[in-house]
Parts: structure tokens; C-alpha cells; sequence
């Protein structure tokens, strides 16, 4: 026959197995049966253990209390490991050589400890049981007390009546005995379904009754209003109790306050006030912005209502399985920075973070207390802080004395513990739902910045900035060259300017950390032993420099470019958050790092190859200044689809062009290069301009789908020895060229002919032009022409207008100031390549 049961669903996540333990544990002593209660914790975890990790699926734990036993069940949804086909304890031990075999720690444990056990199977399920024995409840006297003159024996009125109701979870009257009928004149059917506030007058200054309703057990005074109005003044013991379905409810035995001896608990003295003292460890409003601030009040207005010397705040993980010092007051800065407390570290029951305790004497064993060793407080209370029966936190309060608290100290703790529980609890949910937006806009503005530059140099000191002072106190950014070889430290950054010296020359002396380290976040000591080695840990440079430090490796495209390593000062330590933070941030800059490697290399390349088809240093021509401006578009690339070439021919004769070709970028430039080095070797073979140029119109067609149609200006240019110079021009579809004058007179120097890589056929004729002294020949690209604002375009005409006024300039100011021109026209940079191309013939001929 099942007496009480309860049941819970646990998702398969790694904190299931915590969280299944610590229903177990309060559904047992929920029962009154802590006993068995450490028995059928370890069972449950390793079982659930098995369920989550093993067969990844949700697992249910049902807890049944019978009359002599207790059974518990851990049930999966799809078994993935066979199980023995035995049900008792096997006489040979070679059948579990292996415990993480297909018996199973677990089922090892359970043949070990349980009376009886068992596994069941059926459709997609499969569910292994165990029971363990209740201790037997001898008949006869559980508590007594010495024998009494009849005048000291409580007071009763008689006859006696017990009014028993019961309360639902949420404070309706549920059940209303023939007693409380009698006591309060209200017939059932009238207080049922009631809330049960409505019926009482309860106490004000103390604890509020909805307070004292979730508490497991209360006992004290308040009043009841009858059917006629009057109050009745009464005694009640409440107690906290589960249904056979887990349902909680609450059962409220109450007598006449004369009467109270009845139910007064023993050694609760007559005249003590019937509800414990209550403490206020809240101040200000309960959900304040700031979660650490919240949190020291506590522990220091915990600490001042105690008369205590110290106290801490300690709130758990996010899996529940570590307990993390939040706040202090009283403790040494080390013990404030503990590494984090397992939340089942105690020995036994009775150090249960779970359960409140009262340590009189912590010299007599210590280890009761981690964070209190060599602080020389020795009592300590300690009580849980839980929400909905989930363990959310610890509150301690400490002092220097032995025996300084007694059982009433840790129940006013526990009473206000439970008060604040459900306020931390929304606080702490408050903060983390801030830090994971405040994650998000961090990593969304990392990815921008480290998005926005293709530089190596400005990559690494992006990932500091970004690093300091939001994750940590200082930075160092280490690069590595091949797989496998040693980190070179590129980038240091610290929050203080002052000390990022300091701490270079500090990592300069400590070996870089290995580059094959696991991923996330690995512990690094090597600088703080550094310093020790060097005797230098205390000094000025470095005091309180170094704390806790991190090395994160920055992999990217599968193997590992650089580490990243966060440092906070003496006595800190980076909270888990951050450190998963910092993980995020870590792959992000790891692949912007690569990317800017990888660009660094290819525009290298790029570069080298285009600095290849630029010509070689111009030429000096006796009687003609020559000035050439070029710039291409695209970032990376120094030529591009416009280009031009000044080169001799024979002597006294030079050949200059300047071409472009269709398109921008590497392709563009392909053809640059074959035009290029087919005019030079064809103008030297002894043909005139339009020869040439029909000669490069076959080749260029020839390129099938590779061609590119082609403008073109070319020109042979002979100095005469009157002070002119004499040009033969062809413009195959090029911008015609223009000629200043001396009197500022502009004219073209040309006419338009068909462009280069379009026909098969062409009919070209050179034209004859002669440059008198201070006469200037300004050749161009339609990078230069078509120059573009909005609607607005330099054009012919706009180009004609600019150089007009470079009357008497050199060809070097006059190239400069079309440039100029160019570049003012528009605020946005040229979105095509450009060139530039001037010849001039000075007033006085240089021999």
C-alpha cells in the first residue's frame, strides 16, 4: 500500500543529476525519513547519471513511501545499453570486471545497498527500481517529560475540542472538522473553499501568514473570527505535508489559547512569544539595479542583527552544483575570492548545504567551514536559501567566540533567509538576463569592429580594447607562426597605461604559454611564478598585478594561430560568465585574425605581381618634361584596367601610351600587361603608330573570351633641334588629348578613331602634332573625365577648364592639379582607376 508519492521529470542536461538529488532529498525529509535519505540520494544520482548521459533521454524519478519500505524508480525513454538478466547479488565478481559496463555503477550500487531491486522494460521505456527499508518504529514512549506537581500541569478547558483544517497550496480551506465547527461556529459548508486569510486575524510586526504557511513547521498564536464576529484567541501547529499525487497542503491543529499546552511543543517556555523573532536583512527596494550591492547589505545587516563578527553570501551555479562567495563582510580579501564550493561537500547529513546547522566550535574540525580556515572566527550558522524547494544559495554568519549561537539564532536566520530567498532569486535571474543582453551587444559590436579591418596589427590591438577593461584587467595577444611552433607575444594591454610596461617586460621573460592547449579556458600560472623566481612579486611594479589568469587559444580554420590571455589583479577571479564570454570573443577574433593574415598575404602577392606590369622607371627624354599620376581602384591592387608606358624606340624617338581597359582588378590588368609589352616589342620592330596598333587589335582578339576591348592613345614623340617637338598620335577610342597653349589656348591634339578589341578590321592613320616650346600635351583616362557628383560630370569641358589655368606650369604642377581637380570634385573617393599623363617642352632646351 502506498502511503505518500511524488514524482519529477529531469531533462537530459548535466545539472539533472543535482537537481534530482536535491528532490529526492527534500521529499524524504519532507516524509520524516532522514534516515534513508543519504542511501537514496547517491542511488538516484548515479541511476539519473546513467539515464541523462547514457541514454540521452529525460529521466523521471517516482518516490512511493510504503509501510515498511521506501521505493524509488528512475525510468528512461530509450535504453541504449543492455542490463544483467539477474536480480540479485551475483557470487562472482568477474561479471562486473567492468562497473561502467552494461551492469552499471549504478545497478552495482543498487545490489549493494537496496533490500531489493529491479529493472522493468516496456514499449520505449525502461525503468530500474530499488526499495530500501524503513527503520522499524518501536511501540512505546518517542518523548517525555519528568512528572509534575498537579499545579505546574498546563491549563485545558474542558471538554477539549481540536479544530483541524486543511489548507490547499494556495490558502483555501480544503477540510473543516466537526471541532473547528464547534470552536468557531462556521459550518463546513461554509468555509469551504475560503481563503483561510479571510477567517483569521493574524498578528502584525510579525512574519505574514502567507509567510508561515510555506514554512515546513509553525507553531504560535493569532485569531480566528467566529460566525457571530467576535475573535476567538487560539493556539496552532501548523504543519507542511504531500499528497500520494505530491500535491503540498497545509494542516492547521488549533485550540482555544488556554488550551495551548496541548500542542506547545516541549521546552517552549510559557511566556515566550509564540512566533520566532523575525530579522530584517532587507533594506531599500528588493530588486535594486545592482545585484552585488543587494547582496552585501545582506550579509553586513545579517551580521550587525546577530552581533556577529562576519558573514558571507554564497549563491549557486547555474547548474546547481557549486556554491560561488558573492558577498562578505569580516572574512580575509582571500577567503572572499575562494575557487567555488561544491554544494554536496559535506561529510554527511548533517553538513548538508541543504539544512540549516549550528557549528559551536569550528577549531574542533574545520573543515565544516572552507571559507572560514585561518580567519579565527569559530561559531557559525548556516542556513540554505531555496525557492520552491530548489537550493538557490547559503547565508553564514560567523564570530570570533566559541558557542556564540544557539537553535533560536539559526531559526530567526532561516526564518528571514526564507523571507529574502524569492527577492535574491529575481535579482540574480535580473542579472543574468542583463549580463546575456549585455553579452550579445558585446559580441555584436566585437564582430563589427573585428569586421571592419582586414590590418593584422590593427586585429590585435582591436581584440585588447575589446578584451579590457569589459572581461578582465589586462591582455596579452600571442601570435604563432607555423602549426606547432613557439607563441610570440604581439599585443599587451592593461587597464592602467602605467603598468602595461611592467607587464610586457614581465611576459618577455615568462615562456609563452603552449600552443596545443585544450579549448576554452585554460589556467595559466607561469607569470606569477615568473615573478617569485625573479623576486619581484612584491615588488612596487608588480604588486597586486597578478590574480587569477587565463590563456584561451585563438583557433581558426582547424588549427591555432595566436592565444589570448586575460589577467585580473591579486585576490580576483573571472567568474564563469566571463569566462564564457571570453571564449566567444575568442573564436571571433580568432578567425578575424586569420582573415587579416590571410589578406596580408594575398594583397602581397597581389602587389608583387602587379608592380610587375607597371613600367619601369620613366625614361629621361632630352627637351620634354614628362610627369605621370596613376591610381587604381580596389583596395589591394596598384594597377588595374587604366595604364601607361613611356619607352625609347630608337634614338631621339620614344614611344609613350596611355590606355584603358575594360573593367577594373586583376583581370583588367591581364590585359595591361599584354598591351604593354606588344606595343614596346612591336613599336621596335620598325612599324609606324597605326601598324602597331593593328598588330595589338589581332592579339588582343586573339585572347578568345578572354579579351578586353581596349582605348588607347598612342604616340612617338622625336625632340627637334629648334626647341620643339615633334608627335605622331593615333586615338583608338581613347579620351582625345589636350594641348595648352602658351596663351592658355586649349585644343585637342587629336581625333577619335575606333577602339582596340571590337573589330577585326581597322583603318588607323596617325596625325602629326608639333609642341613649341611651353606648350604642354595633357593625356588622360575617362577615370579622369567621367569624374562623377550626384548628376554633375568634369567631362571635356570641365577637364579643358582646369587645365587653362596651368598656364606656365611644369608637367609635374600640372599633372598635380588635375589630380587635385579630380579628387575636389566629388567628396566620395574615384571609384575608377586613373591616370595621368603630361608632356611639356620648356621654354629653354636642356642638352
Amino acid at each position: 500500500m502506498v502511503t505518500a508519492r511524488a514524482a519529477a521529470t529531469f531533462e537530459p542536461v548535466g545539472r539533472s543529476a543535482a537537481a534530482a538529488r536535491g528532490f529526492v532529498r527534500d521529499t524524504l525529509l519532507g516524509w520524516g525519513l532522514p534516515e534513508v535519505v543519504d542511501d537514496a540520494v547517491v542511488l538516484v544520482s548515479e541511476l539519473v547519471t546513467n539515464a541523462v548521459v547514457h541514454a540521452g533521454t529525460a529521466a523521471e524519478v517516482s518516490c512511493e513511501r510504503e509501510p515498511e519500505s521506501l521505493r524509488i524508480g528512475v525510468t528512461d525513454r530509450h535504453p541504449e545499453r543492455g542490463l544483467p538478466s539477474f536480480a540479485h547479488v551475483p557470487t562472482s565478481s568477474d561479471r562486473y570486471a567492468d562497473p561502467d559496463g552494461e551492469g552499471g555503477r549504478g545497478l552495482l550500487m543498487c545490489a549493494a545497498l537496496s533490500s531489493t531491486w529491479g529493472v522493468e522494460y516496456s514499449a520505449g521505456r525502461k525503468t530500474v527500481w530499488f526499495r530500501l527499508p524503513l527503520p522499524a518504529q518501536q511501540p512505546g514512549t518517542r518523548y517525555a517529560l519528568p512528572s509534575l506537581p498537579g499545579g505546574e500541569l498546563p491549563d485545558a478547558e474542558s471538554p477539549v475540542r481540536v479544530g483541524v483544517v486543511q489548507l490547499t497550496e494556495s490558502g483555501l480551506v480544503q477540510s473543516w472538522n466537526a471541532d473547528a465547527q464547534a470552536l468557531f461556529q462556521h459550518p463546513a459548508e461554509q468555509v469551504l473553499g475560503r481563503p483561510w486569510a479571510e477567517l483569521t486575524d493574524w498578528p502584525a510586526g510579525g512574519p505574514s501568514l502567507a509567510d508561515t504557511l510555506r514554512l515546513a513547521r509553525w507553531e504560535g498564536t493569532f485569531a480566528v473570527r467566529r460566525a457571530d464576529g467576535r475573535h476567538l484567541d487560539v493556539y496552532g501547529l501548523q504543519v507542511r505535508v504531500r499528497d500520494t499525487h505530491g500535491t503540498p497542503s497545509t494542516v492547521c491543529l488549533l485550540v482555544r489559547e488556554a488550551d495551548q499546552g496541548l500542542l506547545r511543543s516541549p521546552g517552549t517556555a510559557l511566556d515566550k512569544p509564540a512566533a520566532v523573532e523575525p530579522l530584517d536583512l532587507l533594506v531599500g527596494p528588493a530588486i535594486p539595479d545592482d545585484l552585488g550591492e543587494l547582496l552585501q547589505g545582506i550579509v553586513e545587516r545579517a551580521r550587525d542583527l546577530l552581533d556577529a563578527d562576519a558573514a558571507y553570501l554564497m549563491l549557486t551555479s547555474e547548474d546547481d552544483t557549486e556554491f560561488e562567495v558573492r558577498a562578505a563582510t569580516g572574512l580575509p580579501s582571500a577567503g572572499r575570492r575562494l575557487a567555488p564550493i561544491p554544494v554536496e561537500s559535506g561529510a554527511g547529513r548533517f553538513d548538508s548545504a541543504r539544512m540549516p546547522a549550528v557549528h559551536e566550535d569550528l577549531s574542533v574540525r574545520p573543515t565544516a567551514a572552507p571559507l572560514l580556515i585561518g580567519s579565527g572566527l569559530r561559531s557559525l550558522i548556516t542556513v540554505p536559501l531555496k525557492v520552491e524547494g530548489r537550493l538557490t544559495g547559503s547565508l553564514g554568519v560567523a564570530a570570533s567566540a566559541p558557542g556564540r549561537f544557539d537553535n533560536e539564532d539559526a531559526l530567526r536566520l532561516q526564518f528571514a533567509a526564507d523571507r529574502i530567498a524569492l527577492a535574491l532569486e529575481s535579482a540574480r535571474l535580473a542579472e543574468l538576463e542583463r549580463l546575456r543582453r549585455g553579452s550579445l551587444s558585446f559580441l555584436v559590436e566585437a564582430s563589427d569592429l573585428l569586421a571592419g579591418t582586414l590590418e593584422h596589427e590593427q586585429t590585435l590591438a582591436l581584440m585588447a580594447q575589446m578584451a579590457v577593461p569589459t572581461l578582465s584587467s589586462w591582455c596579452a595577444v600571442y601570435t604563432t607562426g607555423d602549426q606547432g611552433a613557439a607563441a610570440d607575444l604581439a599585443f599587451v594591454l592593461h587597464e592602467d597605461e602605467d603598468r602595461i610596461d611592467p607587464l610586457r617586460a614581465l611576459l618577455d621573460k615568462t615562456p609563452a604559454p603552449d600552443t596545443d592547449r585544450a579549448a576554452g579556458a585554460n589556467f595559466w600560472t607561469a607569470p606569477a611564478d615568473t615573478a617569485r623566481a625573479s623576486g619581484q612579486a612584491d615588488s612596487p611594479e608588480l604588486a597586486g598585478l597578478l590574480g587569477e589568469t587565463v590563456v584561451l587559444p585563438l583557433a581558426a580554420r582547424n588549427r591555432v594561430i595566436g592565444l589570448l590571455v586575460l589577467g585580473v589583479g591579486t585576490g580576483q577571479r573571472l567568474r564563469q560568465e566571463i569566462l564564457e564570454l571570453a571564449e566567444d570573443l575568442s573564436r571571433r577574433a580568432a578567425l578575424a585574425l586569420d582573415n587579416a593574415r590571410l589578406y596580408s598575404e594575398r594583397t602581397a602577392t597581389s602587389q608583387a605581381f602587379q608592380r610587375a606590369l607597371l613600367p619601369p622607371e620613366l625614361p629621361k627624354i632630352p627637351g620634354v618634361e614628362v610627369e605621370v599620376f596613376y591610381q587604381a581602384a580596389g583596395e589591394g591592387n596598384e594597377v588595374g584596367g587604366d595604364f601607361y608606358d613611356i619607352f625609347p624606340i630608337r634614338e631621339g624617338t620614344y614611344g609613350f601610351a596611355i590606355g584603358d581597359v575594360c573593367g577594373t582588378g586583376p583581370e583588367a590588368a591581364s590585359v595591361t600587361g599584354l598591351a604593354r609589352n606588344s606595343l614596346r616589342l612591336l613599336a621596335r620592330e620598325g612599324l609606324d603608330a597605326p601598324q602597331v596598333l593593328t598588330r595589338l587589335n589581332a592579339a588582343i582578339l586573339d585572347e578568345g573570351p578572354r579579351s578586353r576591348f581596349l582605348t588607347l592613345l598612342y604616340g612617338e614623340l622625336t625632340p627637334q633641334e629648334d626647341g620643339s617637338t615633334a608627335l605622331s598620335l593615333v586615338c583608338a577610342g581613347h579620351p582625345l588629348p589636350l594641348r595648352l597653349r602658351t596663351d592658355g589656348q586649349v585644343d585637342q591634339a587629336a581625333s577619335p578613331q575606333p577602339l582596340l578589341g571590337v573589330m577585326d578590321e581597322l583603318e588607323l592613320t596617325a596625325e602629326q602634332l608639333v609642341l613649341l616650346p611651353g606648350e604642354v600635351l595633357l593625356c588622360v583616362t575617362d577615370g579622369v573625365t567621367e569624374r562623377r557628383e550626384g548628376l554633375r560630370m568634369l567631362g571635356d569641358d570641365g577637364l579643358a577648364q582646369v587645365l587653362t589655368g596651368c598656364t606656365g606650369l611644369t608637367a609635374g604642377a600640372v599633372a598635380t592639379r588635375v589630380q587635385r581637380a579630380v579628387e575636389r570634385f566629388a567628396p566620395e573617393p574615384p571609384s575608377d582607376d586613373m591616370a595621368i599623363l603630361t608632356l611639356r617642352v620648356p621654354t629653354q632646351r636642356t642638352r
